[in-house]
């Protein structure tokens, strides 16, 4: 994992560690002053000045405590670690701030009483610690691995293979898949590019260091076409270079090539808002959705969804749901359709398309047809703003090496090339160049914009085809 992937994730955790210390101590408070625990407990009941002027404490705590973890080192270990290597850190780490909050009280002579002290310490590790427990389960889930993992194709001399494969096997919970290797010195560059598409790679790790520039130049321009992230693990550079624009593998000063938004808090910010932005919509559209799907079922024989396979990030395929707007057997109908199409390109696009039901014509021009698309959305396989994911059969057939650069973000519900007005749009070669703009420019509030934008052009049905 990156460096900066890793320092990332460390604030994450500190931010909620700090929320839940300074739950724990309101907890606490609340706890001590109830009738029932103090009689239950026999203890003194509070007088009325109890926890008066401790409000600033929170102050304290919520930066302090963290900040004690971090020396303990509880925040600089890989994600999947022995338990041990979690527990002893964040016992000593809520030991120390505990004894810390001690001497605060007594020293200021705060009237807090000391039953609380100690339930706070306790409560803190074990909310903590349940939050550990928690996130380890979520990260070795099938689906959880399968959207943390990310697969590389090793490039560079054999022996320099070799090696950096033995370091990252070596970090197994990093995150970092080896899909295949390419050695660019004895290998034709069309390998590079077979092995990119069969492996769904996410990138290359380039390891340069008998500097051959030619060859890691052609790797690295296969990348920037494929959309993909090429890692070159610069020693030959010397560690001046090591700045804050470049970026660290398990030591080694590394340069990230870029075509696709890096990892950053607007990033986290549209995981967060693609989550619950999903669920909300779902459960606000729960019972439209039942009868749209109970009205597919008693207007036309077969499933009221629709599955097929498409091509999601980095052309990893998915299985993506909608409402089914055609008959049972349209698939198989396909081929007598292909001199109607109206896309210039490998996809496939009819207007009046003879295989679509009654209800589907109307569903699809709403675009009601892509609600149970917030499945894949919650499922982590999309995004409510990215560029439209393609069947798997016509990624295939892509002729231009740049038009996989769309496949370099995550697939969404709806994008530029919606909103834009895509009856208008006959050319895959715009289509890709909408998809590629949204990149190169992506924002939040690019994506924000476009959601808002897709509301008139859902309703006034300027948004389907």
């Amino acid at each position: 994992m990156l460096r900066r992937d890793r320092q990332m994730r460390a604030q994450v955790h500190q931010l909620v560690d700090a929320f839940l210390f300074a739950i724990c101590f309101w907890l606490t408070g609340v706890l001590r002053a109830d009738p029932q625990i103090i009689a239950w407990l026999g203890l003194r009941p509070l007088p009325p000045d109890a926890f008066e002027n401790v409000g600033w404490l929170y102050f304290v705590l919520i930066p302090g405590a963290p900040f004690v973890l971090e020396l303990q080192g509880f925040y600089n270990r890989p994600i999947l670690c022995p338990r041990r290597a979690m527990v002893w850190p964040l016992f000593k780490g809520c030991v120390l701030i505990t004894i810390g909050l001690v001497l605060a009280v007594y020293a200021l002579r705060l009237n807090v009483p000391r039953w609380v002290v100690v339930w706070f310490g306790c409560l803190s590790f074990v909310l903590v610690y349940l939050k550990e427990e928690i996130l380890s389960s979520v990260y070795k889930s099938e689906l959880a691995q399968a959207q943390y993992k990310r697969r590389f194709i090793l490039v560079g001399a054999r022996n320099e293979i070799a090696r950096l494969r033995q370091e990252l096997e070596n970090q197994t919970d990093e995150g970092i898949e080896v899909a295949g290797e390419f050695d660019f010195i004895e290998a034709p560059l069309q390998e590079l590019i077979e092995l990119l598409h069969e492996h769904s790679a996410s990138g290359v790790i380039v390891s340069a260091k008998q500097a051959y520039f030619e060859r890691v130049e052609s790797v690295i321009k296969v990348c920037e076409l494929e959309g993909v992230e090429a890692w070159l693990v610069a020693d030959f550079f010397g560690t001046q270079i090591s700045h804050a624009s470049l970026d660290e593998l398990f030591g080694h000063p590394l340069l990230v090539f870029r075509t696709a938004p890096e990892t950053s808090w607007q990033s986290l910010a549209k995981m967060l808002m693609d989550f619950f932005g999903a669920l909300a919509l779902l459960v606000t559209l729960t019972v439209p959705m039942l009868a749209i799907a109970l009205l597919i079922k008693l207007t036309s024989p077969g499933p009221a969804f629709f599955r097929q396979k498409r091509s999601g990030l980095n052309g990893s395929p998915f299985t993506l749901y909608k409402f089914r707007t055609m008959v049972t057997n349209a698939e198989q109908f396909k081929h007598e359709l292909e001199a109607m199409n109206e896309m210039r390109g490998p996809v496939f696009k009819v207007t009046n398309d003879p295989r679509i039901t009654r209800i589907g014509k109307w569903l699809r021009r709403y675009s009601l047809d892509e609600l149970p698309q917030l499945f894949n959305v919650l499922r982590g396989e999309m995004s409510l703003v990215g560029p439209r994911p393609l069947p798997v059969d016509e990624v295939r057939r892509f002729n231009d090496l740049a038009h996989r650069r769309r496949l370099s973000v995550k697939p969404g519900i709806t994008c530029l090339w919606q909103i834009s007005g895509r009856n208008q749009i006959a050319d895959f070669k715009e289509w890709v160049r909408l998809d590629l703009e949204y990149i190169d420019n992506w924002s939040l509030w690019l994506d924000v914009k476009i959601l808002l934008r897709t509301i008139p052009a859902v309703f006034t049905a300027t948004g389907a085809k």
